[in-house]
């Protein structure tokens, strides 16, 4: 499929965005207050909802609310309201090492999403061009890398607490559906054994309860050798280890940056592909689409558009 026909609104409109940032929620117990930009399109109203998670990565200001422009900016320019904190893992709040729950924080980045839910009112009253443009009962979550993890978390996947041995249910139901990309995968021997000591709560990554509609996206070149020993394969567990309903798009010659999404022109996009970003930004905007109202054809169409040149940059699959 051509850069040029992805480029296109061939499917839904392009509109001036509206973003603000950084909106500050109390956040009692937490070690900072919780930072958030939102991004909006100017025009319309019962606006659906994406919260967005960010990776780690190495630059130093794309693992926060800074982050994943190329995204966000278009997801919002096409009928979503985007909503994006800084995760306390974030390099740019630079917390003190012994700070608990370091250096991943995992548990609170679930929190995160949930407080942001607590908090649309807040939201709404900090960006007043918003109030009363949201619909609460359209919400979806997407995440990449890490931030894929702390989706999974709350679309049903479960893991043990190395801490205590207790098995950690952060599922949240007002999350209607997800996008999971470059997310990781199962834990046990797939990790390296690296990433196994140092992280631990992977190891247990339990798939089999996240019910939740889902599309996971991976790239079939993203071999993550410092996460995991079974190569590309292993960002398709979300999938292949989740019950239905869920789609899987495979990337070809994609990388974990999937193109470049994590921001425009970043050095650490090792697959620079501006005709897959835009690719991927169409697909995960009609797939969240259909998800949050199943009568919508947006998912169709694009599925159709993916397949329909004689140089595909992907598949899907679904069950």
């Amino acid at each position: 499929m051509s850069e040029t026909t992805y480029g296109a609104d061939a499917f839904s409109p392009s509109t001036p965005v509206l973003s603000v940032s950084p909106v500050v929620l109390p956040a009692p117990g937490r070690a900072v207050d919780l930072q958030v930009r939102v991004s909006a399109p100017v025009t319309g109203s019962g606006l659906p909802v994406i919260l967005l998670s960010h990776g780690q990565g190495h630059s130093n200001h794309l693992s926060s609310l800074n982050g994943y422009a190329p995204l966000a900016n278009f997801w919002a320019a096409h009928g979503f309201v985007v909503i994006q904190p800084t995760h306390l893992s974030s390099t740019t709040l630079r917390l003190d090492p012994a700070t608990p729950g370091a250096p991943m924080y995992w548990r609170s980045r679930a929190q995160d999403m949930t407080r942001l839910l607590d908090g649309l009112d807040v939201i709404e009253s900090a960006v007043p061009q918003l109030r009363g443009r949201l619909d609460p009962d359209r919400v979806a979550v997407a995440g990449h890398s890490m931030g894929g993890h702390t989706a999974s978390l709350l679309l049903g996947a479960r893991l043990t607490d190395p801490q205590d041995g207790t098995e950690v249910d952060l599922a949240e139901p007002r999350i209607k559906a997800g996008v999971l990309l470059a997310a990781p995968g199962r834990g046990g021997d797939a990790l390296t054994a690296p990433i196994a000591e140092s992280f631990p709560f992977l190891l247990t990554t339990d798939f089999s309860r996240m019910t939740t509609p889902a599309l996971v996206v991976a790239g079939d070149l993203d071999a993550s050798a410092h996460l995991t020993v079974n190569g590309p394969r292993w960002h398709t567990d979300p999938y292949h280890l989740a019950p239905g309903p869920k789609a899987l798009l495979t990337l070809f010659g994609a990388e974990h940056g999937l193109g470049g999404i994590s921001g425009y022109d970043v050095a650490e996009t090792t697959d620079e592909h501006p005709g897959r970003v835009a690719a991927l930004q169409r697909l995960t905007w009609a797939y969240l689409r259909t998800a949050l109202d199943p009568g919508d054809p947006a998912w169709r169409a694009a599925c159709d558009a993916l397949t329909a040149g004689p140089d595909p940059l992907g598949r899907v699959e679904s069950k």
